[in-house]
């Protein structure tokens, strides 16, 4: 496995080196935005322009690439990602901030595919576990380390903008210059909603939810935090803690749900989410310090971003083997979906009634999720110990992730690349 890690670690770099780009104008943007003194419907507009971009970017990606090739979509989209930030330094308008994000969406999502898609052809099958765990941790880590390059310069001058586009610039050094023969044409994702239904009604409401309220999150929790009074440091501290405490648990709680009827495990993970949201909510009204806060963002982060990646084994558990790759793109076209629609739906809340809103909206809707699980508990019987598959995380960028995935060596096999 060393010497498969060796041999991507151009690949891994590049990624890491997007991510934090990614990461800092993640949280960069609200900050200037609320510091502009846009409302947050504008906030939450562009927080759904990003995700709308996504989804395009997962279905144009892959023509993308058939029509170019690997390297020069890879190079077009990492230069036009490179140019939004500095756009929106530019340019300070709401209308022409969202329509940057959408753009920074769709050039992600297509930065992903190349990337994964190559990681998948350069990665042999026993080695596949251990590169998947070593890319999540250079995500998480690459994602926290861009919110706390917010810390670095003040959101009002340029500095952070052209800092996150030299870093999309830079990505593109190792990928251009890989001597590595190109990987296969790219898959496009596929949405059978009647199907996912049919295989896992859990999963799909998980993955909506999911969706839902990590987009609204990401873009209006930075605003939320800034509105309690938090400096930069503060702002990028609550954003970061959130990803590490994913990071911490999302083994831990993996493990536990091969033992245990997963479903179990999403219902427990969704009430937790919805009891550290409302408690977020209820500091927010000034009835717990700073550190308070920081720790129920910490057990926040854990349970909303780790359920996702039960929810897909769990949706493994139930489909047939060569169904994984199609059953996890489809989710994660559901996850952007719900994305795409939080950012609005949760500013909507916030702009009429306050910023601490932001967790009544997350509370509601994890606990409505919670509900349903406990209901499909109640109706269905769970899978049986002899038919549930290990537990991998998975990532939430692109459906190629999935192919890497060693649950989906049978569709591997099943399907030949053309």
């Amino acid at each position: 496995m060393y010497r498969t890690l060796i041999s991507i670690s151009a690949l891994l770099f590049a990624m890491a080196i997007l991510l934090a780009g990614q990461g800092l104008q993640g949280t960069l943007l609200p900050v200037r935005a609320s510091i502009e003194a846009f409302s947050d419907i504008w906030v939450g507009f562009m927080g759904s322009a990003y995700f709308g971009g996504f989804i395009g970017g997962c279905l144009m990606g892959p023509y993308l690439v058939h029509r170019v090739g690997h390297i020069r979509t890879f190079s077009a989209l990492a230069a036009t990602a490179s140019a939004m930030p500095l756009l929106h330094a530019i340019l300070v308008e709401p209308a022409a901030w969202a329509f940057f994000r959408a753009a920074t969406g769709f050039c992600f999502a297509g930065l992903y595919m190349v990337i994964e898609s190559w990681l998948n052809e350069r990665t042999t099958a026993s080695a596949r576990g251990g590169v998947l765990s070593a890319y999540n941790v250079i995500n998480q880590g690459a994602l926290m380390v861009g919110q706390l390059l917010l810390m670095t310069a003040d959101p009002k001058d340029f500095t952070l903008f052209a800092l996150a586009s030299v870093l999309l610039s830079l990505a593109l050094v190792p990928v251009s210059l890989t001597s590595a023969v190109q990987p296969a044409p790219i898959a496009t994702a596929r949405l059978d909603l009647r199907r996912l239904w049919v295989i896992s009604p859990v999963a799909v409401g998980a993955a909506l939810a999911v969706g839902l309220v990590g987009g609204a999150f990401w873009t209006l929790g930075p605003v939320f935090a800034q509105r309690l009074g938090l400096d930069q440091v503060g702002i990028a501290t609550f954003m970061a803690v959130s990803i590490m405490g994913a990071a911490l648990w999302q083994w831990p709680v993996g493990r536990m749900s091969d033992f245990i009827d997963r479903r179990i495990i999403v219902a427990f993970e969704f009430a937790g989410a919805s009891l550290m949201g409302a408690l977020l909510f209820f500091f927010a009204a000034g009835a717990a310090g700073t550190v308070l806060l920081f720790v129920a963002a910490t057990f926040f982060g854990a349970f909303s971003m780790s359920v996702y990646a039960v929810a897909v084994a769990h949706a493994n558990d139930r489909s047939a083997p060569n169904e994984f790759v199609s059953v996890a793109g489809g989710l994660l076209l559901l996850y952007g979906t719900g994305a795409m629609l939080g950012p609005f739906l949760a500013s909507l809340f916030t702009e009429w009634l306050g910023p601490e809103y932001l967790f009544a909206f997350t509370t509601a809707v994890h606990g409505a999720v919670f509900l349903f699980v406990i209901y499909r508990i109640r109706v269905q019987s769970g899978v049986s110990n002899a038919d549930r598959g290990d537990y991998q995380p998975v990532n939430r960028t692109s459906h190629e992730s999935a192919v890497l995935d060693p649950r989906a060596e049978p569709e591997d096999e099943a399907i030949p690349a053309s």
